[in-house]
């Protein structure tokens, strides 16, 4: 008789913020497996649509089918209505994804963000497709050390600038303390002029 091991959850530490001008995702780049790294390049920051982003974290070949079939009915929306899709129909899109497998769920944390004609928006996905909206968030194996950064020091109103600083803080130290996560920082920020996409060392 085999003894049945463990599955393994991948380390990660994956941040969102919402800024008054736009919205900032980060993850860094370690892929991991228990003690194992992986890869020292993984990207975990994903461009779904002109307005819209995820950030995950969990199985890196999770995140890229799931990401990229939302990114596919967004894009039939779009054809259709000749407008982008707002945020909230791209998380409740990948909600539905979700749910579908929950039998044998996507092993991934997501964190939708982008901003539409209200504005800007965050929404945090677990598996199995439940949605929260919230202003910031923090998902990954490094979640716990980064929301205590994110609690303190996030402000309503915050600049893209502010947003970005943050999110580089509360990352720098989910990365001290976290041995799943590492290997520098991608950082996403989406705003009205579009998407810039930046990856940097966080040393």
């Amino acid at each position: 008789m085999t003894k049945m091991s463990e599955p393994f959850m991948p380390g990660a530490t994956t941040i969102g913020v919402v800024c008054k001008d736009g919205v900032v995702l980060a993850s860094e780049r370690r892929v991991s497996y228990g003690y194992f790294v992986m890869s020292k390049s993984g990207k975990k920051v994903f461009r779904i649509t002109d307005n819209v982003g995820a950030a995950c974290a969990g199985l890196v070949a999770d995140m890229q089918v799931l990401t990229k079939e939302v990114a596919v009915y967004l894009r039939l929306y779009s054809y259709e209505r000749d407008r982008l899709a707002s945020v909230k129909s791209a998380a409740k899109v990948m909600a539905n994804l979700l749910f579908e497998r929950r039998l044998y769920p996507y092993l991934a944390q997501t964190i939708v963000g982008g901003i539409d004609d209200e504005g800007p928006s965050l929404f945090v996905l677990d598996p199995l497709g439940s949605v929260i909206d919230d202003k910031y968030a923090s998902v990954g194996s490094g979640s716990e050390i980064a929301v205590g950064v994110l609690e303190a020091e996030f402000r309503e109103g915050m600049t893209i600038e502010q947003g970005r600083e943050l999110v580089r803080k509360a990352a720098k130290a989910a990365l001290a303390r976290d041995i799943g996560s590492g290997n520098g920082l991608d950082i996403m920020t989406i705003t009205r002029s579009g998407i810039k996409e930046e990856g940097e060392p966080l040393t």
